[in-house]
């Protein structure tokens, strides 16, 4: 198969390898044959070092710009399953505080009461009694 040349220790050998089969190889040095096994070992590979330059912040850009015109915040809020609306008890102009119940839906063939997440008014009623709504449609908006 193959033919080496190996200089041990001031010693010259001619090492041939005759045969080899997974882990177990046959070699001739010198001559007189061996039967030796082959451990394999896995080298390890040099991970890249990726070098980049600096960032370049540009002046003030720590500072977050903010609109004080807008104060009022709307607040959607959303169906949290498909279901159709059975009662509603709220209306719009209203106001809430958290806790509160606003409307009782059927999903799933369960009732279910949808309460307020928030204080406000309701800005928006965007269902009434007998609506079929989809998962994430807006049922109402509260200011």
């Amino acid at each position: 198969m193959k033919s080496f040349k190996f200089n041990i220790r001031g010693n010259d050998y001619e090492v041939e390898i005759v045969k080899l089969e997974n882990s177990l190889a046959e070699v001739e040095v010198n001559g007189t044959i061996y039967q030796v096994e082959i451990e394999k070992r896995k080298t390890e590979t040099k991970t890249p070092i990726l070098v980049r330059s600096a960032v370049v912040k540009p002046e003030g850009s720590h500072i977050i710009a903010r609109n004080e015109t807008v104060r009022a915040t709307v607040y959607s809020v959303k169906a949290p399953l498909p279901g159709c609306i059975l009662s509603i008890f709220i209306n719009q102009g209203d106001k809430i505080k958290r806790g509160d119940k606003i409307l009782v839906y059927e999903a799933m063939k369960m009732e279910n009461n949808l309460l307020a997440e928030k204080d406000g008014i309701i800005k928006t009623l965007k269902v009434k009694v007998g609506d079929n709504v989809l998962q994430g449609d807006v049922l109402l908006e509260i200011e």
